[in-house]
């Protein structure tokens, strides 16, 4: 614990009432880790039996990546806009430890930053369930779903892009170790820098060669 009471950087941060996790690193990070690939597990399966609506496989893990970030956004980051109080918690609950764990990676979590509370509500509240609707429209193959998920992609990247310069603008100052913040701040965001950027690329390639189709058409 630094000299008020908690392992968060900067030392000064004042945080009353302060009450340590009761579970441990491996805990979280083994429910976390367990969940998702329940989830990626659950959607690969069921995917694979559309009948007659055979999916490639391609689009079988789009729906993977989906599920998974969009459960991520709405079920694990949901609890963070209205518990302001889960650090100084007596009976936390899991979600309040999870938060205190990865607030050793970004401390702005712990001490309820503005910015990074916005970015949460809109993840929450926008990304999460257009990530769930981009598996519904790639499972009934529509025509917007392409455009839903390169426009959310972009949503995602810039995001990320927003987390990324505040930290640096802040003074990048927000992690107790530089193993909080490559396993933290950078591994657990990096799956959302370099995973949209590729279905950014290739949603766009479709819909350009979409355009071309009904062009030539025309």
């Amino acid at each position: 614990m630094g000299g008020h009471g908690h392992p968060y950087s900067p030392a000064e941060l004042e945080l009353p009432g302060f009450v340590p996790q009761q579970l441990s690193q491996a805990e979280i990070v083994a429910a976390c880790l367990g969940a998702s690939l329940l989830v990626i597990l659950a959607v690969w399966l069921i995917s694979g039996r559309c009948g007659s609506r055979l999916l490639s496989t391609t689009g079988r893990l789009l729906m993977c990546w989906w599920a998974f970030t969009g459960l991520t956004h709405i079920v694990l980051e949901g609890p963070f806009p209205f518990t302001p109080d889960f650090f100084r918690k007596e009976n936390p609950s899991y979600f309040d430890d999870l938060f205190k764990e990865y607030s050793k990676g970004d401390s702005r979590y712990v001490s309820r930053d503005t910015a990074i509370l916005a970015l949460e509500v809109i993840t929450i509240g926008l990304k999460g369930p257009a990530s769930l609707l981009a598996i519904y429209a790639i499972a009934s193959r529509k025509s917007y779903s392409h455009i839903l998920q390169f426009a959310v992609s972009l949503v995602q990247l810039y995001g990320c892009l927003f987390y990324f310069i505040t930290a640096y603008l802040a003074g990048f100052n927000f992690w107790a170790s530089p193993f909080y913040f490559w396993a933290y701040f950078i591994g657990a965001n990096s799956s959302w820098v370099l995973i949209p950027t590729l279905i950014a690329v290739r949603s766009w390639n479709k819909i350009s060669t979409t355009f071309q189709a009904e062009k030539v058409k025309t």
